[in-house]
């Protein structure tokens, strides 16, 4: 049966690339009838916080993809020891006794040319139990087959034929000093207890693989089908970064925007994958429908963002278009959760009622709050003066729009026919153009110049909150 894992490391908020390879194996589980498994990757005790945890699962949880199973690495520890000693029976592992191991394992991670302990390889293995009984701490490292052109080889659905001389592959490590498994054992072991029939996971890890392969085979487990992911990189060609990006490459950060999570789900796709008929929006259906290793790109993609705006043009973009899309009720009930977070006296009947006339001009559902709020205040927060005053007009004129619509307000029928008549009848009976009526109307009632459509704005706010907001703003021109 198609088993898939997603495997993050609870070592910061949920990443962009994180998300992105979620749903990727998520598509691919659900198109294919398989299982979709998370298992957290806990075992850097150092550096696992639980709000990064936290963040994970709040990141899972809004974008509404669920799972079949869950795993902590931290809870199998016994049994990634247990295989690694079963590869240390078959003699395809040693004890490496060497003092300073930590010093030296982080060395060989940053790529040095080091490749294996001569003195330690070929320690007999009476001298390596005498060593080990007596107590010398040593490290657990996998036998990297050596000479004779060995080759590590796998077939990755992206990427294709990869090979690499076993030569140049470390003798790397299975278990740390201290007895606590390191990443590539704890993974492969996870991987073949948990039955992974494909490993869905970014570029980044493809030079891992090799190593995998050979614990895989060591363990006598026939390895996934790999597929690796282009990685997503910031506009300046550099891999986007926690520690350098910040908040841009959390899925939190579209979250609290305002975001719809099908159309960031949308979003994530279209990096590095699209479908064969290359279209833009699809719904979560179409997208399992659509999605294959096929439309994988090879070449990375790029997260358009700059110092001043964290949010990807193109993601923003999806956004309204989904939201244009949604029904007015929907709508309405996503926009109140932000109205209330940002204090307005916010209620769904009267949200409903905003609804219409924002749908087609905002971009996220936090946009409810810059261009919403004056539905809810009681009072409208200081405004220039200066604002009221029509284009190619004075203050006389403003004021004297003012006092007219005061006027008609207080007799007109408060619907958008109504409304319309009686305020276009205002700007004949003063020979002056409707936008030169409207503009002092709408920042009256409002508080600013852009705002949504005048009649229907009117018509929500009611009879009495008009006259009250004219009134202020003569005040404000007297």
């Amino acid at each position: 049966m198609l088993r898939v894992r997603f495997a993050p490391s609870p070592t910061g908020y949920l990443h962009i690339g994180s998300a992105r390879t979620f749903i990727f194996n998520w598509l691919y589980a659900r198109r294919n009838h398989g299982t979709m498994v998370l298992r957290i990757d806990d075992t850097d005790v150092d550096r696992n916080t639980q709000a990064s945890l936290d963040s994970i699962f709040d990141g899972l949880k809004w974008l509404n993809l669920d799972w079949d199973e869950q795993y902590a690495q931290s809870e199998r520890g016994e049994l990634h020891r247990k295989l690694a000693w079963a590869i240390f029976e078959k003699g395809l592992a040693y004890r490496d006794f060497v003092p300073a191991v930590a010093a030296e394992e982080k060395e060989h991670g940053a790529g040095a040319a080091w490749l294996f302990n001569p003195g330690m390889r070929d320690l007999s293995p009476e001298e390596s139990q005498r060593r080990a009984d007596s107590g010398e701490p040593f490290v657990l490292r996998f036998r990297v087959p050596r000479g004779g052109s060995h080759t590590v080889e796998f077939q990755d659905a992206v990427y294709g034929e990869q090979s690499k001389l076993a030569d140049d592959i470390e003798d790397f490590a299975l278990i740390r000093s201290n007895g606590v498994p390191m990443y590539h054992m704890a993974s492969c072991a996870d991987d073949v207890d948990l039955r992974i029939s494909h490993i869905i996971r970014g570029q980044d890890h493809l030079t891992n693989t090799f190593k995998h392969v050979l614990i895989f085979e060591a363990l006598g487990a026939k390895p996934p089908q790999f597929a690796h992911l282009p990685l997503l990189i910031a506009p300046d060609g550099s891999k986007l970064s926690k520690r350098r990006h910040g908040p841009v490459v959390s899925v939190l950060t579209y979250r609290d925007a305002g975001f719809l999570p099908q159309a960031y789900i949308n979003f994530l796709c279209l990096l590095g994958w699209s479908p064969k008929d290359n279209r833009e929006q699809l719904s979560r259906q179409e997208l399992m429908d659509a999605f294959s290793f096929e439309g994988i790109h090879r070449h990375n993609a790029v997260v358009n963002f700059t110092d001043e705006d964290p949010i990807d043009p193109k993601a923003m973009w999806l956004n309204a278009e989904l939201i244009r899309t949604l029904p007015v009720e929907e709508f309405a009930a996503k926009m109140l959760p932000f109205a209330c977070a940002a204090g307005l006296p916010a209620d769904p009947a009267k949200m409903l009622r905003i609804a219409p006339l924002l749908q087609e001009r905002v971009k996220t559902l936090r946009d409810v709050v810059s261009m919403a709020d004056f539905f809810f205040v009681d009072e409208l927060p200081p405004y220039d003066p200066a604002e009221l005053i029509p284009q190619k007009g004075d203050q006389a004129l403003a004021l004297t729009v003012l006092l007219l619509a005061r006027e008609i307000l207080a007799d007109a029928a408060f619907s958008h026919a109504g409304l319309e008549a009686a305020l276009r009848g205002g700007a004949e009976r003063l020979k002056i153009k409707a936008g030169q009526m409207f503009q002092p109307i709408r920042v009256a009632v409002c508080g600013r110049k852009n705002a949504p459509p005048l009649f229907e704005t009117l018509e929500v706010l009611g009879r009495e909150t008009c006259l009250k907001r004219i009134q202020q703003a003569i005040q404000l021109l007297q």
